[in-house]
């Protein structure tokens, strides 16, 4: 930017920035330092790779452009930059500004809750009417019996479960008390085992021959034709096994 009062200095002496007031000196400027620009833009956009357009326009209406691509589609991408750019602004400002209102909504709910706790707990009633005090009753009244009305639902069911495992462990009980009068009937079956092999084993250990066995009504002493031979005479072992008898045939 040029301002009035400032000089620029070139290769013939110090140059005050403002406006010539010759016409004819104006003009020949006005080519000179035209030329200067469209070469700078040229250089640049080659240099660079930048996209540039430049317009001049004359004193006298007169129109200069340069543009590596195109004017007008140079100028149509600034108007959409500069659109994007005015349109993020303002989208930007208008989020802003609803966040902040939504803040002080919440901030104004925050503070109406706490002040309805405090009153519930008994806190900052001294300033209520009637009204708001009969209402509050009501209010606490009613979260009471919602309160009581669940904890005896959760008693209930607590209730009940405590009775579902009172039958589980009774059915439980029962089953172990069937196992152990099971367990002792085989011990006592066990223990009677041993005595019976103890009083069949005398019988066992001692064979005898069946064909001296003879019943008790058969137990007379025959009679035999041989002279030289006795009758038969009984004879009782002690030692011998109960409920058994040995003869003993003795010839002379």
């Amino acid at each position: 930017m040029a301002f009035p009062d400032q000089e620029r200095k070139n290769g013939r002496g110090k140059i005050e920035i403002k406006r010539i007031e010759k016409t004819s000196n104006r003009q020949v400027t006005f080519c000179k330092r035209r030329n200067g620009l469209l070469k700078k833009a040229y250089e640049l956009s080659v240099l660079c790779d930048a996209e540039v357009a430049l317009v001049v326009f004359s004193s006298i209406g007169r129109l200069y452009e340069y543009s590596n691509n195109s004017v007008r589609a140079t100028i149509d991408r600034y108007k959409k930059t500069t659109a994007d750019s005015t349109s993020a602004v303002s989208t930007s400002e208008a989020n802003t500004q609803f966040y902040q209102q939504e803040a002080n909504k919440l901030r104004r709910q925050i503070r109406d809750m706490q002040a309805s706790n405090r009153q519930m707990m008994g806190e900052g009633v001294t300033s209520l009417p009637l009204k708001d005090l009969k209402s509050m009753e009501g209010k606490v009244e009613r979260a009471i019996s919602r309160i009581r009305a669940k904890k005896n639902e959760l008693l209930f069911e607590e209730i009940e479960l405590m009775q579902r495992r009172e039958i589980e462990l009774h059915n439980a009980n029962m089953f172990l008390r069937s196992k152990i009068a099971e367990i002792e009937r085989a011990q006592q079956q066990m223990s009677l085992m041993p005595a019976e092999s103890e009083y069949n084993e005398p019988m066992t250990s001692q064979p005898y021959d069946l064909r001296s066995f003879l019943p008790m009504n058969l137990m007379e002493p025959p009679s035999y034709t041989r002279s030289d031979q006795t009758p038969l005479q009984l004879v009782y072992d002690p030692l011998s096994p109960p409920h058994s008898c040995i003869f003993v045939m003795v010839f002379r």
